[in-house]
């Protein structure tokens, strides 16, 4: 399957996924607004939510992925069978363990998640339980992301990319049907987090028994294969997860400020859409493909697979962060602006989503530059820039939350997550893993000039229906829709007469065939 296809696959999925996470997150915004309960609820879901992002999709997969690949390939599938049973096996009585002495003790640990929150009993307390509640979910996830490795390997990315759609359909469903039992909306929601996580894992084990790919559970065993994986995750787990170890930063110190977890994470959800559809989609595809044109010697291949990502990347991811940046309060209104969510609201999130924004391009760039380094089984070198860039993005929380409040924590990551970028490009080309080829470097300006373009028209087309977003949500909501349409117009226009791409060259832009 093309590079294209694949990613399109995951992307529709994603998309789907995101709309309904929308759905999901203006829901909770209109009951919720931004304060006590919300700040609380955020925390309690962002710590397992974290923990799966570091560890089980971004260690474990950059990991697992690459020896399962390389076994597969090597050994055949009962070898394969044999690792993926002893790593869920062991994956499982760690994560067991771990869950029980984090939830016995989270009163402590939660002085460290959040320490401002110690000043609001009453917020700490709820803060603390809800944690509880949601932490069992990154055992569930962790063997969902098992799974998935599995999957993906196999070229079955569809079953995977849907899994996150069951947990907004948790999210929308399960509070309603039990909100009338539990004290309050966000006790509701954390509920829906934990049943969210069984859901998703029996939905990849009834894909795995169906296609005759179901790891058993077997006594853990401290394997020679365990072992190496083991050590591929530790630095992994830095390498694959700056970003989230930046935004974990973000939290602990922006618990300082009331309600600024709540706008930081209303800004994030919007910023995430095309990083999950486009940098997601794009590295899972990419590392399996890396990984067997590498195991096969064809280094050409592999090059071509990486600069063909890199363009659809930035093909996409552009717009969309120049789009994010000129329409950020249109589009936080519409989405977020009813109930308990005000207008203050809709203006401090805003700010912080055009941070994030600026920064959305080096966060897909991350996901499609990663996989080059876990191809080759290198997860030091991606560790040591992680720590670089945690070590940069705390400086600069620290500088800048005096003058711009929480959204100098967004722009912290933001420039932490383009240093990222340029460490990660000069350590491969340094290693010769990587090179730019002619046709990247030569559509890369008109991009930029396509954007630009872009931007320009959704400027002038705000300025014209400023007075619709004064009115009601039916005037709002066509509004945006026409912003919207303006910007893919002017952008298709652009990159078409531009020559920065043309529908033969997006047929064109799939992993060359390994020889």
């Amino acid at each position: 399957m093309s590079l294209l296809k694949s990613t399109a696959t995951i992307g529709f999925y994603t998309l789907l996924s995101r709309v309904l996470g929308f759905v999901r997150d203006m829901t909770i915004a209109s009951a919720l607004g931004a304060g006590m309960l919300s700040d609380a609820f955020f925390v309690a879901f962002k710590i397992p939510n974290f923990l799966r992002r570091l560890f089980a999709e971004g260690a474990f997969n950059a990991a697992f992925v690459p020896l399962y690949a390389g076994i597969l390939t090597e050994e055949g599938k009962e070898a394969a069978a044999a690792f993926a049973e002893e790593a869920l096996s062991f994956l499982v009585a760690v994560l067991l363990a771990l869950s029980m002495a984090c939830i016995a003790a989270m009163p402590w640990l939660m002085l460290g998640l959040a320490p401002g929150f110690a000043a609001d009993p009453p917020k700490y307390d709820l803060t603390v339980l809800l944690t509880r509640i949601t932490f069992p979910y990154i055992i569930f996830i962790s063997v969902v992301c098992l799974l998935g490795g599995i999957l993906n390997s196999a070229g079955k990315f569809a079953a995977v990319a849907a899994t996150p759609i069951i947990l907004n359909l948790c999210l929308l469903i399960v509070p309603p049907l039990i909100g009338h039992w539990v004290p309050t909306e966000a006790h509701a929601l954390a509920i829906a987090v934990f049943t969210g996580g069984i859901a998703q894992m029996l939905w990849l084990l009834a894909f795995c028994w169906r296609l005759n790919l179901m790891p058993r559970l077997r006594a853990p065993r401290f394997s020679a294969a365990v072992k190496k994986l083991l050590v591929l995750i530790a630095p992994a787990a830095m390498g694959a997860g700056v970003a989230q170890i930046n935004l974990f930063v973000d939290l602990i110190i922006v618990s300082q400020i009331a309600s600024g977890v709540s706008y930081l994470y209303y800004a994030d959800r919007i910023n995430e859409l095309p990083l999950a559809v486009i940098g997601i989609g794009l590295g899972t595809v990419l590392l399996p493909t890396l990984s067997r044109q590498i195991r096969a010697g064809s280094i050409a291949a592999a090059h071509h697979s990486q600069n063909r990502a890199i363009e659809l990347s930035l093909l996409l991811s552009l717009p969309a962060a120049a789009a994010l940046m000129v329409i950020a309060e249109p589009i936080v209104r519409v989405l977020y602006e009813r109930g308990a969510f005000a207008l203050e609201d809709s203006l401090k999130t805003k700010a912080a989503l055009m941070a994030f924004a600026a920064g959305l391009p080096a966060f897909v760039l991350v996901k499609v530059l990663s996989p080059a380094f876990y191809a080759h089984q290198d997860t030091k070198t991606p560790f040591r820039i992680a720590v670089i860039c945690v070590v940069v993005n705390f400086l600069l929380n620290i500088t800048l939350i005096i003058p711009l409040a929480h959204v100098g924590m967004a722009l912290a990551t933001t420039i932490a997550g383009w240093l990222n970028v340029a460490l990660m490009v000069m350590h491969l080309r340094k290693k010769r893993l990587f090179a730019w080829d002619r046709l990247l470097l030569l559509r890369l300006p008109r991009l930029l000039a396509a954007t630009l373009l872009m931007a320009c028209v959704l400027a002038a087309a705000q300025a014209l229906l400023l007075p619709w977003f004064s009115n009601n949500l039916f005037y709002k909501v066509t509004a945006l829709a026409l912003l919207v349409g303006a910007g893919l117009g002017a952008y298709g226009l652009g990159v078409l007469a531009l020559r920065a791409v043309d529908a033969a060259d997006l047929r064109k832009l799939r992993p060359a065939r390994a020889k």
